[in-house]
């Protein structure tokens, strides 16, 4: 994912000279295409994030495209109150893009996992939430992102998750959800880089005699309203899937929303982290695995609501 933001940033850099880079003491090299060409949009900033946050909102203010980028907790809860107060509050069109989400940084251990942050920044007033589910997503809500005149938080993977879509993403709209694979049984609601889970549930459901729907939705703030009032009409389980905590989430949201519209929520089951620490040795795989987060175990799941 990292690799698709740096060169869709370059190539949209190339045609907007409004649009800046701030980086935060990461990806120097990363982003050697945009430096070369663009030198006098790329900042360095160092490990102060707070301050690259407040230097992106005057940057905004005064007319240009400003991009934050770091690993997640330190792009996000380093830097809440610069985001709330210098960003949301003054409705500035920053972009803040965040590397490594959830458990992609697991073997660096608890400070670098980020299981919190859509929770704490979709309650802030004027913020797009985005969670992109492949490369190709990550493309196409940065495209999206630099059309509108808000502020937007990008939340990515780290690098090699499979592709999912099969080239460029033509309809992509922000708080349209996309379906992957269709199903009549039950509804699968992937947010972020589960998305492949997903899909590797919906195959093992499929092999059980369940068919399973597969959506993904890349926007948690706004919610696609009528994908979700289709799901909770049409299925008799829909599951929300994410790597972030399953107190204020992804789900919760759907969860709000559902008790908020007068849907039935004994049809809704959240899959995400517990409301813990993982303080465990190992890489995302073994993190996944460890808090029921993969494909076989989903589908375990799914099977046994549905019994």
């Amino acid at each position: 994912m990292r690799n698709a933001f740096a060169d869709e940033l370059t190539k949209l850099g190339n045609d907007d000279q409004r649009i800046v880079m701030l980086s935060g003491d990461i990806g120097n090299r990363l982003f050697d295409a945009f430096k070369d060409k663009h030198p006098n949009r790329f900042f360095n900033c160092g490990v102060a994030e707070a301050n690259m946050t407040g230097l992106a909102a005057g940057l905004a203010m005064n007319g240009l495209r400003p991009v934050t980028y770091t690993i997640t907790p330190f792009v996000t809860t380093r830097c809440l109150e610069q985001i709330r107060t210098d960003v949301c509050y003054h409705d500035v069109p920053v972009t803040i893009v965040a590397v490594g989400a959830g458990l992609a940084y697991a073997g660096l251990g608890p400070t670098h996992h980020a299981c919190e942050d859509i929770s704490f920044l979709r309650v802030l007033p004027n913020l797009v939430v985005i969670c992109p589910g492949d490369a190709w997503e990550v493309r196409a809500a940065l495209r999206a992102v630099m059309k509108q005149d808000r502020p937007a938080y990008i939340r990515m993977g780290k690098k090699g998750e499979p592709k999912i879509h099969k080239g460029e993403i033509a309809d992509f709209q922000i708080g349209r959800a996309i379906t992957i694979a269709d199903g009549t049984d039950v509804c699968l609601l992937s947010t972020g880089n589960m998305l492949p889970e997903a899909l590797d549930a919906a195959k093992r459901l499929a092999a059980s005699g369940t068919s399973a729907k597969v959506v993904s939705f890349h926007t948690v703030k706004p919610l696609d309203e009528a994908c979700l009032t289709e799901a909770l009409q049409r299925f008799k389980l829909v599951v929300t899937l994410e790597e972030h905590s399953l107190i204020g989430g992804f789900g919760s949201a759907v969860s709000e929303w559902a008790v908020d519209n007068g849907f039935d929520t004994r049809k809704l089951m959240r899959v995400g982290t517990p409301d813990k620490f993982f303080k465990e040795s190992g890489e995302q795989e073994h993190a996944r695995e460890r808090l029921g987060l993969t494909g076989h175990q989903i589908a375990e799941r799914i099977v046994a609501k549905l019994s």
